[in-house]
């Protein structure tokens, strides 16, 4: 993997580059203490992950992020600050950091975060290989693949404790189909997809709106038991939108009359994203 690191401490980016060389994590291919130009360079270099501060001069962090994720989406941003607002973490998973690591860093701590967001952008590229695959490969490869991804599903939905809910087999019965037809969800309605499987479409898409609610309401419960929860910081906004999810927190509290929103196509994309 391919590193950017941005701090205004020279120090905290020799540690950074120490930690991901001392573990083989990957190549540091850029360093900078500089928001503007920071920014111009991890454009033009597209870094796999950019490990950053805040407080950056010229530019701040959260700027940062939200720049490269609108033209790069997948580059990859672990957030690293003594900030412990929750605004402030909430706006940085908002812009799409995928972690927020508190300082003092533990070396262990970081090597491990760090190994998980590469582990997103190896599951990631699987998309690639299965394409391979249905471009002409034996159907032995079609089905491993396919168990491979319909595993995958099963992982998520268990971890965000909805599994056994009626609606988490439709989800992927429309997963798989998404798959295996390679339609793109931006072309197609849910009351559509959902009448290849069912003569009454709309009972399907709402025993899979229930169920993505009832996993919302299990996510905003993880952060409110513990805001850095793994759970919780991988999939408040990736299947989710986190505003939302900070509503359902909200809901949850006592402080508002009704909870946030789901968006079904966000869901299944989202969890299309982590599986393919």
């Amino acid at each position: 993997m391919r590193f950017f690191l941005i701090d205004k401490s020279i120090e905290m980016v020799h540690g950074l580059t120490k930690i991901i060389e001392d573990n083989e994590l990957g190549m540091v291919v850029g360093e900078e203490n500089d928001g503007e130009v920071a920014l111009t360079r991890i454009k033009a270099i597209l870094p796999d992950i950019v490990i950053s501060g805040l407080k950056i001069p010229n530019t701040d962090g959260l700027t940062i992020i939200k720049q490269v994720k609108k033209e790069h989406p997948d580059i990859r941003f672990i957030v690293v600050s003594e900030d412990r607002s929750k605004d402030t973490i909430e706006e940085a998973y908002t812009y799409g950091a995928d972690y927020f690591v508190h300082r003092p860093l533990s070396n262990i701590e970081m090597s491990i975060i760090i190994d998980k967001v590469m582990e997103r952008i190896r599951i990631g590229r699987k998309i690639l290989k299965i394409q391979e695959i249905f471009e002409g490969k034996s159907n032995d490869g079609v089905l491993n693949s396919i168990g491979f991804f319909e595993q995958c599903i099963k992982n998520v939905l268990v971890k965000i404790g909805i599994i056994g809910e009626k609606g988490s087999k439709d989800i992927m019965e429309v997963c798989k189909y998404l798959l295996k037809n390679e339609v793109d969800l931006g072309d197609t309605t849910l009351r559509e997809l959902c009448g290849y499987f069912t003569e009454n479409p709309k009972s399907m898409e709402q025993r899979m709106r229930r169920s993505i609610a009832t996993g919302m309401s299990n996510i905003a419960n993880l952060g409110l038991e513990d805001y850095m929860n793994e759970v919780f910081v991988e999939y408040s906004n990736s299947l989710f939108n986190f505003e939302q999810v900070r509503l359902e927190m909200e809901h949850i509290r006592g402080r508002m009359e009704r909870g946030g929103s789901i968006n079904i196509k966000k869901f299944l994309s989202g969890l299309m994203a982590y599986c393919e």
